[in-house]
């Protein structure tokens, strides 16, 4: 583990918000706080206070491809490769890139922090922590693993082997297990976390990117990239119930608090970008509204209270803010090059 030099790494490069609409939708009700990107052909991490709307960002030692918050520590977790970037925003690997996780301690008012560099993995993709905060699950495609991270020790405690090109991935809502998409092999894993093993694999079509939880947990919901559509598995049965048409190639998604809608991002590709975020409704099982964000849409995240949803498109380096309630696109921030991950924090 090495430790950053905070008045290095930690310089902000502070920009003012594109696109943003006026003082009335400034903070959401419930839903304050701030968003952060994954900037990974900047290598920064990007701060949105929702409340003023102003923008901040950190520069970091990695091409970041996802960022994650531990909500009860105030922290951010940034993975990515320390060499070239992760592809540019693609899933291709980088030639001979070195795996780092990054700990970024958020200051409100002055953007995140860097704070820890820990070296993981060969080729890392995202990140998740434990519901403790302790640990943080790193999927590593370089390896087909995932690695289990000491946050408190600065180190790499153990690994799980999973199927091949390990990619997105999820905790499920009782914290019990940790869902992957491989996206290689066309599969996801399930890595029980009591054990720290793999327990099952899963086929469910190709180029499965991400995975995604109803709140109850009885079922989640995979994008297949290389089908434009999302598969929805029963947890209990570990069966694939049905697969739904979006838009092109798409990326990550997330459900609503309320389990009403799954939000899925149409990413497309660089030639021809996706420009939309697909709204499944669960209980009808198909799309009922395609909201157009900006091209690439890839990252989805909602904030806790469920008022507001957040996309980051890749090919216009900006972040979307959605009324989830009332599905509507509200505003657009300019943050750095190729935003992937993001994710949110209250203030």
């Amino acid at each position: 583990m090495v430790m950053l030099d905070r008045r290095g790494i930690g310089r902000l490069l502070v920009g003012a918000t594109a696109f943003a609409a006026g003082p009335a939708l400034a903070e959401a009700t419930g839903c304050g706080g701030y968003v952060f990107t994954a900037d990974e052909a900047g290598r920064s991490i990007s701060a949105i206070d929702l409340a003023t709307g102003r923008v901040a960002s950190t520069r970091i030692p990695i091409a970041p491809h996802n960022v994650d918050a531990i909500q009860s520590r105030g922290l951010l977790l940034a993975a990515g490769a320390a060499g070239d970037e992760h592809g540019g925003g693609q899933h291709g690997q980088a030639a001979r890139p070195t795996g780092r996780l990054i700990i970024l301690a958020h200051v409100a008012g002055a953007g995140p922090r860097a704070i820890a560099e820990i070296q993981a993995g060969a080729h890392p993709a995202h990140v998740v922590p434990d519901p403790a905060g302790k640990h943080a699950f790193m999927s590593d495609s370089g390896t087909d693993m995932v690695v289990v991270i000491d946050l408190d020790a600065h180190r790499v405690a153990t690994s799980v082997a999973v199927d091949k090109g390990p990619h997105g991935m999820r905790l499920s809502p009782d914290g019990t297990e940790l869902w992957v998409a491989n996206t290689t092999a066309g599969s996801v894993s399930v890595i029980d976390i009591t054990r720290m093993r793999e327990v099952a694999r899963i086929a469910v079509g190709p180029g499965p990117v991400q995975v995604g939880f109803l709140p109850d947990g009885s079922r989640l919901y995979v994008t297949l990239s290389g089908a434009n559509q999302v598969a929805e598995i029963d947890r209990a049965t570990r069966q694939v119930t049905r697969r739904l048409p979006v838009g092109p190639a798409p990326a990550q998604l997330f459900a609503t608090p309320d389990g009403r809608h799954v939000l899925v991002a149409d990413q497309g590709t660089r030639a021809r970008p996706g420009t939309t975020v697909s709204v499944i409704d669960v209980a009808q099982g198909a799309v009922v509204r395609s909201l157009t964000t900006g091209p690439g849409a890839h990252g989805i995240s909602v904030c806790a209270g469920g008022s507001r949803a957040f996309v980051t498109n890749m090919y216009d380096n900006s972040l979307s803010e959605i009324d989830a309630e009332r599905l509507v696109v509200l505003r657009r921030f300019a943050v750095g090059g190729s935003p992937n991950g993001v994710t949110w924090l209250p203030g």
